[in-house]
């Protein structure tokens, strides 16, 4: 079966670019992610006739937040983006124009303002270190604030779809700004523990779970000081105390997921829900573990930016009769895409199950890549 296609963008790469739309329908895109809520960024815009750099400085929205769904003493709440006020409607009616449908691509647990304004919900790890980007999602005032900008941004008019990232546990890795973290080399064990919360919302979950949270703690940092000395590769707990780590953590995020898929719900039940995700259960980032089996009630949106067998593996497990999923490819040769490939790439996803294929991110796209889209779009 012929998967869909769809594509990533920036709210500002449609407003004020009259020929946007009209450019994807041209390239066989019928479906876009346009950002509503999204971090800090510094993007290219090398097709807009207006601008060729846009500056975020921080996390965002890009519509008019409703003042009434954030009102409350302490609450943590979104600001409207002062660089591209209120592009995210005019995007949406832009696209729509030229027959292209709009998900709200919504970024809900990765925030640097929310996390430097309040960093009692921010990640605390196990050395007493905040990660300011990475909201904590066992803190019940981010776990209102994901729900609540879930569902704002499933209000927005024109929508056919939402898309969440970070619908999740976020951790260490920050993603983006200038980030000076590879002189110790971190192996995947060793980077989960160095992710790990240790806040008071967490440490009632840890003890929920049968795990001394100060014990706990002091348990990470003997397993990581010997990374952090060079004197070892990797970092591993205890299997019991792993094993309650892993409770607390799914647990927590399962009950993220129901609160924002439920807030949806309540207010556009006819909306389909993506959830980027990945198969690992304790996975975290902008992809957030999601085990297969827990995956009813929201479309899965495989990170798969080029030829992998990881990548392949997670559309496995993930596809089946019926399901609708979605994978994720790079679409720009400056960002590591392999152009080349592409075409040969979408087909061997789609053959593995993905049902849509989603190219990042035409709005930073050369005209090279664009071709190369078209190409893959074709074939």
């Amino acid at each position: 079966m012929t998967p869909a296609f769809g594509a990533y963008l920036y709210p500002w790469d449609v407003d004020g670019d009259p020929a946007c739309g009209a450019r994807l329908a041209g390239l066989g895109i019928r479906r876009a992610a346009v950002a509503a809520a999204y971090h800090s960024v510094r993007a290219l815009t090398p097709r807009h006739p207006r601008h060729k750099v846009v500056t975020a400085e921080h996390a965002a929205v890009y519509y008019r937040p409703d003042q009434d769904r954030w009102s409350g003493p302490g609450r943590l709440r979104p600001v409207e983006a002062p660089w591209s006020p209120r592009s995210f409607g005019r995007a949406t009616e832009s696209l729509a124009e030229a027959g292209v449908e709009v998900y709200a691509w919504t970024v809900l647990a990765h925030g640097q303002r929310l996390g430097v304004r309040h960093p009692d919900a921010a990640v605390l790890n196990a050395y007493g270190d905040r990660y300011p980007w990475a909201l904590c999602v066992a803190s019940p005032a981010v776990r209102l604030y994901c729900a609540t900008l879930a569902a704002e941004t499933a209000a927005q008019p024109g929508l056919s779809g939402v898309e969440l990232e970070s619908c999740g546990w976020y951790g260490f890795d920050h993603l983006h700004a200038h980030d000076k973290v590879a002189g110790v080399s971190l192996a995947p064990a060793a980077r989960l523990l160095i992710s790990l919360c240790f806040c008071p919302h967490c440490r009632d979950g840890y003890a929920a779970e049968g795990a001394e949270p100060w014990a706990l703690r002091a348990k990470v940092r003997d397993a990581l000081d010997p990374v952090f000395a060079g004197t070892t590769q990797d970092a591993a707990l205890d299997p019991e105390s792993a094993a309650a780590v892993a409770r607390m953590r799914v647990r927590t995020a399962a009950e993220l997921r129901r609160s924002v898929l439920a807030a949806v719900a309540t207010e556009r039940p006819d909306l389909p829900v993506l959830l980027h995700a990945q198969p690992d259960p304790l996975g975290f980032g902008p992809s957030p573990g999601l085990a297969p089996k827990d995956a009813r009630g929201a479309v899965p949106v495989v990170l798969a930016p080029t030829r992998a067998e990881a990548a392949l593996a997670a559309v496995r497990a993930y596809a089946a009769p019926g399901r609708r999923l979605a994978a994720t490819v790079s679409a720009v040769a400056g960002l590591g895409g392999d152009p080349a490939d592409l075409p040969a790439w979408c087909a061997d996803l789609a053959a593995a199950g993905a049902t849509e294929l989603r190219f990042y991110h035409l709005g930073l796209a050369s005209h090279q890549d664009l071709a190369a889209v078209r190409t893959a779009v074709g074939r």
